[in-house]
């Protein structure tokens, strides 16, 4: 039976966590991008290349883009949106005139991912992410200062904000800043209060309508130069699924999923089945979309969610969350034999052990606790492969 492909993020020459480190944790495909190219300039064969023949030198392959950044300009569709969208296309021939034929992106502004906590601290002592709303709602209103923020929030949201902030010390109110802020991944540089205040004002006029129409018209743009080229694009829903600053949501939910399918109905138009993203919705029914978008999704990362309560939900285990990941993970192997495609898989966003503390880390991002996740998810696949050949 056809079987996931294994794969693990690496954030280029830089990481701490190398390509041997990888290919020993099992992995045989790499999931890494081009963090040096400015957002919104093409990515040239030459630079592709370079890239793929490191990856290649160290015994493995570079399967997937994650990510081809979109410019915040198409994303508002204003600027120079159009000569970035056209740079985007030629990226996309780029990277398939290299062979390389599964590209991630988002449409998320400003920010790729938020959560509150980059160390919370787990039972046996590995270390985990963590989504804590009276933490932000803490920061937006009382630490950035987000202009006209209060009207988003009720007064009992308010009030657990200021009781949850009391209990700070400036310097864990310094790090609570810095976590929120976080720059995109493969970077840990911080935005400023400034920065993100400036960039949120350019959003100030686009609610999730008009962002969505923005979003249909890059992808029926770029979708059909991806069909040429038997290019698959995977959008990464949104993380935490839900609005973060005021901003628009638009690929939270599964009707989400749905608008952007109808409005572009090309196969290469597809998705990151991102269980941990989704799943921190618990109104997505993870089983469900397999079941109704199989056949649109390119991409796997493979992660979990523990919701503590409406307002609290952390990164767990990878077999042991909220998301039944069993269940969700025969569905994938039916559904890859179903259409004949063994499909990239990444385990996402593990845990830091002991072992590594004290390392520099990308948060979510260290080697022994995405090791862990491949190997879970690999064992529970053979286990379920085994059981369907019976």
């Amino acid at each position: 039976m056809i079987k996931m492909q294994q794969t693990m993020r690496w954030f280029g020459p830089q990481d701490k966590v190398s390509l041997l480190d990888i290919k020993q944790a099992g992995a045989t495909g790499i999931v890494t991008a081009l963090h040096q190219i400015p957002v919104g300039e093409v990515w040239r064969v030459e630079d592709i290349i370079e890239r793929q023949q490191i990856i290649k030198n160290a015994g493995m392959q570079w399967v997937v883009v994650e990510s081809l950044p979109v410019h915040e300009e198409i994303k508002r569709a204003s600027g120079n949106y159009l000569q970035y969208i056209e740079n985007y296309k030629i990226s996309i021939k780029n990277l398939a005139d290299c062979g390389i034929r599964t590209i991630t992106y988002n449409f998320m502004p400003i920010l790729d991912w938020v959560r509150t906590d980059h160390s919370f601290i787990n039972q046996d002592g590995s270390k985990a992410l963590l989504y804590n709303k009276d933490a932000f709602t803490y920061f937006d209103l009382y630490l950035l200062k987000r202009p006209n923020a209060e009207t988003d929030y009720s007064e009992t949201e308010k009030n657990n904000a200021l009781q949850f902030g009391s209990k700070l010390s400036e310097e864990e109110k310094a790090l609570l800043f810095k976590n929120v802020l976080l720059g995109l991944p493969g970077s840990k540089i911080n935005f400023t209060a400034e920065q993100i205040l400036t960039l949120l004002d350019n959003y100030a006029d686009i609610d999730n309508e008009r962002l969505r129409k923005n979003l249909i018209y890059f992808l029926s743009e770029v979708a059909p130069i991806a069909e040429k080229y038997q290019v698959k694009l995977a959008i990464h829903p949104d993380d935490p699924p839900f609005s973060v600053l005021g901003l628009p949501r638009i690929m939270s939910t599964e009707n989400d999923i749905k608008s952007i399918f109808e409005a572009v109905p090309l196969n290469a138009n597809g998705l990151c089945y991102c269980t941990g993203s989704l799943g921190a919705n618990p109104k997505n029914n993870l089983e469900k979309i397999i079941d109704d978008y199989g056949d649109r999704i390119h991409f796997l990362h493979l992660r979990n969610t523990i919701r503590e309560n409406e307002n609290v939900f952390r990164e767990s285990e990878h077999l042991n969350g909220d998301a039944k990941m069993a269940a969700i993970v025969e569905k994938i192997v039916l559904m890859m034999n179903q259409r004949n495609v063994s499909l990239p898989m990444r385990p996402d966003h593990g845990f830091l052990h002991s072992i590594e503390e004290g390392e520099e880390q990308y948060p979510g991002y260290s080697l022994v606790g995405r090791l862990k996740g491949l190997a879970e998810l690999r064992g529970l696949e053979m286990g379920i492969v085994y059981k369907l050949a019976q």
